[in-house]
């Protein structure tokens, strides 16, 4: 899954693709490089991000959406990286496919409904707090209280996933997210990294992003989110051994490579 951010403060490549044209280039590039699903956001979530008016959400996807929607291969799927359902719906009819709400729907009392009802695919992850209240996984002066992160991430994403099942949307329709570097520690997040398989163990497809995310650059020094897209691939392939379905990534040759090698390691094995 192709990180497309459509915003000026996205914690990493803010700015890089906030128009049309830019975008839209982008996008092609990640599928070149073998991105498989393209996840379009409006409104950045990085520690400290300010919210963006609905309207503004609308103005910055929709367009990037229709286009590539219009373009590109049926074969590939188009997310919208949204915690609101009026920004979530105008994503769906430019041709979305896929809601990816941060938030499992807690923002938004309507999102759950509209995944109901337009029967799209929609990834629930867990984060402790909003955005605007949260910090960087390695500059937390207190840690987040968890007695045991992993039990504590799945239990949640557990209970959303029924309430979701519950407010009528499909089973086969959810995935969920641990939500790596949203209100955890450096600490906690490598814990559910390295009991990935609990989560996975849940029963739904499981999708995980550590790219380039702080926590990784506490292990290995790099200080520049762009620095480290070797630590985002080493985490992403641990996960893969745990068995989670889809890798997000801003870079996406780097990841696609680093599988194909795993498959073809693994063809020798078999």
């Amino acid at each position: 899954m192709a990180i497309i951010n459509v915003t000026p403060d996205s914690f990493s490549d803010g700015a890089q693709h906030n128009d049309l044209h830019r975008a839209c280039a982008f996008a092609q590039l990640c599928i070149d490089d073998g991105a498989h699903i393209l996840d379009i956001g409006g409104e950045s979530t990085r520690p400290g991000a300010a919210p963006v008016f609905v309207d503004e959400q609308i103005a910055r996807t929709q367009p990037v959406i229709a286009r590539l929607a219009k373009d590109l291969p049926s074969t590939l799927a188009i997310s919208i990286d949204t915690t609101h359902a009026i920004v979530a719906e105008a994503a769906l009819d430019a041709g979305a496919t896929i809601i990816n709400d941060v938030s499992a729907g807690q923002d938004d009392p309507n999102m759950f409904a509209l995944v109901a009802r337009r029967k799209c695919g929609y990834v629930l992850m867990h984060r402790l707090c909003e955005p605007s209240k949260d910090s960087y996984s390695d500059q937390y002066t207190d840690a987040p209280n968890y007695s045991d992160v992993v039990s504590q991430v799945c239990a949640w994403l557990q209970e959303r996933a029924h309430l979701a099942e519950a407010a009528g949307i499909a089973r086969d329709f959810i995935a969920v997210d641990p939500g790596l570097g949203f209100g955890k520690t450096v600490e906690q997040n490598f814990s559910l990294i390295a009991r990935m398989n609990e989560i996975v163990a849940l029963g739904y497809p499981v999708v995980v992003s550590a790219s380039r995310k702080s926590f990784l650059g506490a292990a290995t020094g790099e200080s520049q989110p762009s620095a480290r897209v070797v630590a985002s691939v080493a985490a992403a392939l641990e996960m893969a051994q745990a068995g989670v379905a889809v890798v997000r990534a801003h870079d996406i040759r780097a990841h696609a490579d680093a599988f194909r090698i795993r498959a073809a390691i693994n063809l020798q094995i078999l």
